[in-house]
């Protein structure tokens, strides 16, 4: 049968037809059969390729909702090219929906269309000829992890997804077309695993050719996924979700699960111990700076910091345990620079983090601001000036808020602003710093599309090593990190506390990452810093550090929006208006007042992509998410 013919299926909501396959792109003309597809090894891999293609553009801010869709990065009014935005101000619609993943439109990746390339490599990958079965086999199980990331992407989006086992033959009438209806989250879950489990029984531990093949599935990141899969199904958006209780199927299944099963963080546990085993077994470590020989003497406070923003920003380190090749670090690192010299604007800082990202991050005593007993939260926005001992995070002789004074060293390695130490981008030594001139008047603030509308950068996106002249900005090209050791570490600390309670080891894996930073653990910094010293005795409070901690460690980084939802805090984080400094002022004094940018919305309807609604014309079996 030919290939076209094969791929042009009816669609999942109708008749329509599909594109061709990209792997038509790269063979003759009329030579696209199956039998060609999969004739040799060579044409094989091709459509392997083609199955790896559909993966969202992870490092694409405008191609995914991680960034600028919930409340971590803001934009100044004006920007262009980012419609995703669009989520975040409360826009979003039925008629044609932002990041339609479901029909791949409005920029989004068609992840169907990438679940139907899948089963047909599984159905053709056994009759090529000139390879061996063990590799058939490690092919197969790559494609079935390809298709259990997309799965899993489409439920954390639309909850109750299609479950697409095997396409429909191109003979399939409207009738079969329409018996394909959203699937129970339990259910769900459960194939998403299936497809795991038989990826890692297959895959090997690592690629065989790291400089040709890193980022392509391994037991390691099957391992590492199927945990991340299971914490989200423990969690209350999936586990035991009242909100949805009225959401049911036409013939009455009920969607979301009704009653929460404290079991499923015992499994969680489980394949998160197994993920964290597997990777300590390898080598897998969290990523601390070492200058190398002969090179310029740093001070433990520039280690620090580097440790912490290499481990995003250096490639393949022993902290990476997937990431995707085709999506670089590249636009996000020239959208949260700021500017630092003349130049026409060949670097864009324009995503802009909210005073709440400031606020998140922890005193230098290792607990929030608003919990530390030394620390004048009330006064978070009155000035101080910063002394000379402090020059290696902040500007000696500026007045800054007291926001800005004494916070743990993630703060300054994760965020840029005014008065604050720039290292990196030609600035490489602990004597010459460079500091950030955010004010009116300043460097970051003189260039009419290139500014940051609440006076904040992602400072920790950027690689150290990117160079930058008046007439040049060059970016060290790293693949986009989808899961480092520091979040599989502090979802193992996440699980066991659900399953057995606030225990030393569940703080064990929470002070890895802590130490990583210069941080005491969570015992020692609640009980002589905090003004609730005993809050990681009890199950709630440390479900509560923990989830602080991870929106710490990995900010920026495109989890907060994804736990925030899983966690059902959306409703109660992403209903609190945005503020950003006056960033049209000169002086501290009229600077540093906060500034209310947008009142954000959210509603419980907004935890679920809309359907668009003329795939739900198409096929009425398809019930609409709730409140759209």
């Amino acid at each position: 049968m030919k290939l076209k013919k094969l791929i042009i299926a009816v669609s999942l909501i109708g008749s329509s037809l599909l594109h061709s396959c990209k792997y038509l792109d790269i063979v003759p003309d009329n030579v696209a059969t199956i039998e060609y597809a999969f004739k040799t090894r060579n044409t094989a891999e091709s459509y392997l390729f083609t199955c790896y293609s559909w993966m969202p553009g992870h490092a694409a801010s405008s191609q995914v909702p991680e960034f600028l869709s919930g409340d971590e990065i803001w934009l100044y009014n004006n920007v262009s090219g980012r419609n995703n935005w669009q989520i975040a101000r409360g826009n979003q619609n039925v008629v044609s929906p932002y990041l339609n993943f479901w029909s791949g439109k409005e920029e989004a990746s068609d992840l169907y269309r990438g679940i139907r390339e899948c089963n047909i490599f599984l159905e053709n990958i056994k009759t090529v000829n000139d390879m061996a079965d063990t590799e058939k086999s490690q092919w197969a199980a790559e494609v079935k992890f390809l298709k259990a990331y997309y799965h899993f992407y489409l439920m954390r989006m639309y909850g109750p997804i299609p479950l697409i086992r095997e396409n429909l033959p191109v003979s399939a009438s409207v009738e079969e077309v329409k018996s394909v209806v959203r699937k129970p989250i339990d259910e769900c879950v459960e194939y998403i695993v299936s497809l795991l489990d038989e990826a890692i029984a297959d895959l090997p531990n690592e690629v065989l050719f790291p400089a040709t093949e890193m980022g392509r599935a391994n037991k390691v990141i099957a391992s590492a996924l199927k945990a991340k899969v299971l914490v989200t199904a423990a969690s209350p958006m999936f586990n035991g979700n009242k909100d949805f209780s009225s959401f049911k199927g036409k013939d009455g299944t009920t969607f979301f699960n009704q009653t929460v099963d404290e079991n499923k963080w015992k499994v969680a546990q489980e394949a998160c111990q197994a993920a964290v085993d597997l990777c300590e077994s390898l080598g897998y470590k969290l990523f601390t700076y070492t200058p190398a020989v002969g090179s310029m003497n740093l001070s433990d406070t520039t280690r620090i910091e580097l440790g912490f923003r290499s481990s995003l920003t250096q490639k393949w380190n022993s902290e990476i345990i997937w990431a995707d090749n085709n999506s670089l670090l590249n636009t996000l690192q020239k959208y949260s620079q700021p500017r630092l010299h003349l130049g026409p604007g060949y670097y864009s800082g324009v995503h802009a983090p909210p005073i709440k990202m400031a606020e998140l991050f922890y005193s230098e005593n290792g607990v929030p601001i608003n919990e530390d007993k030394d620390y004048p939260y009330e006064d978070r926005f009155s000035l101080r000036k910063v002394t000379e001992q402090d020059r290696l995070y902040l500007k000696p002789g500026e007045d800054l808020p007291i926001l800005h004074h004494d916070r743990e060293p993630r703060f300054y390695a994760s965020l840029a602003f005014d008065g604050g130490r720039w290292f990196g981008t030609g600035w490489l030594t602990d004597q010459d710093n460079k500091y950030v001139e955010a004010r009116a008047g300043g460097m970051a603030a003189g260039h009419p599309t290139s500014y940051s509308v609440t006076g904040y950068w992602a400072k920790k996106l950027v690689n150290y090593l990117n160079t930058a002249s008046d007439a040049n900005y060059v970016v060290q090209a790293v693949p986009f990190p989808l899961m480092r050791l520091s979040d599989l570490y502090l979802y193992l600390a996440e699980a066991i506390n659900e399953a057995e309670g606030p225990t030393d080891k569940a703080l064990t894996y929470i002070d890895k990452v802590r130490q990583r930073s210069g941080l005491e653990g969570v015992a020692a910094s609640w009980s002589n810093h905090s003004i609730n010293a005993d809050k990681y005795k009890t199950k709630e409070g440390l479900r509560a550090i923990i989830q602080q901690e991870r929106l710490i460690e990995l900010a920026f980084e495109g989890h907060r929006f994804w736990d925030l939802r899983r966690w059902k805090k959306s409703i109660e984080v992403l209903n609190q208006p945005i503020y950003g400094w006056d960033i049209h002022q000169e002086t501290p004094a009229e600077y540093y007042r906060p500034v209310l940018l947008f009142n954000q919305e959210f509603k419980v309807r907004d935890y679920l992509w809309p359907i668009e609604e003329a795939e739900i014309l198409k096929n009425q079996n398809l019930i609409q998410a709730p409140g759209w």
